[in-house]
């Protein structure tokens, strides 16, 4: 799905807003979220979703492995390529997922969500 600024959209999952409320003597009473099917507009697109850490160091030691890793003893040199493998899961999950983007969406009921995913986001 490709949003842009102005394009209305959907919520398609209940986001929670925040932690349970509770009364003095630790009575849960409920807690605030952000109900499946609320409308608003896009107001920002942010643009590719960022690596998580795992993926960039699985980048970093890929790279230093394939640069240098012919001149490491050769007990270093597996402990590096096992770090690697321990990594490419969820490097080539990330590749997997295509370009995913983060926007800015001003609800009808004037909630603003940030930094959300667009897979949480239907187009109307």
């Amino acid at each position: 799905m490709t949003l842009e600024e102005g394009r209305r959209v959907r919520l398609a999952v209940d986001i929670g807003l925040a932690e349970a409320v509770t009364r003095p003597g630790d009575t849960v009473v409920g807690f605030l979220s952000l109900a499946a099917g609320t409308e608003g507009t896009v107001e920002r697109v942010d643009g590719q979703r960022p690596p998580s850490r795992a993926v960039l160091e699985y980048e970093r030691l890929r790279s230093l492995l394939g640069d240098y890793g012919h001149t490491m003893p050769a007990e270093s040199r597996k402990r590096l390529e096992e770090e690697v493998a321990a990594l490419e899961a969820e490097w080539t999950a990330f590749h997997g997922e295509g370009s995913r983007v983060t926007v800015r969406v001003r609800f009808d009921n004037g909630f603003v969500l940030d930094g959300a995913h667009e897979d949480v986001l239907t187009p109307l």
